[in-house]
């Protein structure tokens, strides 16, 4: 019987990418850079990083707002 529990095991599409990139790249098809052609599998790290620095500037912002009304905390 086949697992239809909906849990990830596969590579998903970044990870996908970056394989035919490099599969493109060692056969001679693309003539891109190394950093361009693994671009795709720093993908994860850089939405964590986004996530992370949305959340910095709306707490800094948040603490600016509160210092300008004559909050504190």
């Amino acid at each position: 019987m086949s697992d239809t529990s909906g849990r990830g095991g596969g590579i998903g599409f970044l990870g996908a990418l970056g394989i035919l990139f490099i599969g493109l790249k060692l056969a001679g098809f693309i003539d891109w850079p190394w950093w361009l052609v693994l671009s795709p599998l720093w993908g994860g790290a850089a939405l964590w990083l986004v996530i992370v620095i949305v959340i910095a500037v709306g707490v800094a912002c948040e603490d600016f707002n509160n210092n300008q009304r004559g909050w504190k905390r």
